[in-house]
């Protein structure tokens, strides 16, 4: 499948967020109750992990970090030659470094991510992104985002709504879709270097926003 953009500080800050386990949902205490959005009707096209992307980029007080992490699967619904909906999961275990050559300062960062100060991947193995409506954008220019987003993204068992601007494109059974979705990990209770819960961190803060950047390919 290519690489569909639906979707850091991850690293520093994308990751300086966490996963989400579907057997942690009970824990998602951010979440307000609200009638359940009715699922999209059309027709499942399967979500392609070795031809799909997933990169994130978290900034810091002079620096920033970036890397990769894998979609486990998942699915975009097409109706009509339109997207109409999809989810898909995250593999928290998999996230990697790729800005840092030194193989112990990278592999210090990447344990650190996946520890309990950021995503505590242990117990939240995956995160979820579930698609709760979709619409057009009018008029949109060739290779510009096409569609706006909005669903609800469940890291570290807290789901919170996101919405972003994204690429889709669907053809000759293909459905691809580009985004890059900037994500509060203050919202998924992500506080190691936050200032948004410290206020004595000096130069050690690291900024609650990081962008995870999309390229999802899925497959009639």
């Amino acid at each position: 499948m290519k690489k569909t953009a639906i979707f850091a500080s991850m690293a520093a800050a994308l990751f300086f967020t966490a996963c989400t386990d579907s057997n942690t949902a009970t824990e998602n205490t951010t979440a307000v109750a609200t009638e359940a959005p009715v699922a999209a009707e059309g027709e499942a096209y399967a979500v392609d992990p070795s031809a799909s992307q997933l990169t994130w980029n978290g900034k810091k007080v002079g620096g920033e970090h970036s890397g990769n992490i894998s979609l486990q699967g998942g699915e975009l619904v097409v109706a009509e030659g339109q997207l109409v909906g999809g989810e898909f999961t995250i593999d928290m275990a998999s996230i990697t470094n790729t800005d840092l050559t030194d193989a112990k300062y990278n592999a210090d960062l990447v344990g650190h991510l996946k520890s309990d100060d950021f995503f505590g991947v242990e117990q939240h193995p995956t995160a979820n992104f579930k698609i709760n409506s979709i619409s057009p954008i009018a008029d949109a220019a060739a290779g510009q985002p096409n569609y706006n987003v909005e669903g609800d993204l469940t890291i570290k068992g807290k789901t919170n709504p996101v919405s972003f601007p994204a690429t889709v494109n669907v053809e000759n059974g293909n459905a691809t879709a580009k985004a890059d979705v900037i994500v509060d990990r203050a919202k998924y209770d992500v506080r190691y270097g936050s200032k948004s819960f410290f206020d004595d961190l000096g130069d050690k803060v690291i900024d609650d926003n990081f962008t995870v950047s999309l390229d999802i390919t899925a497959k009639k």
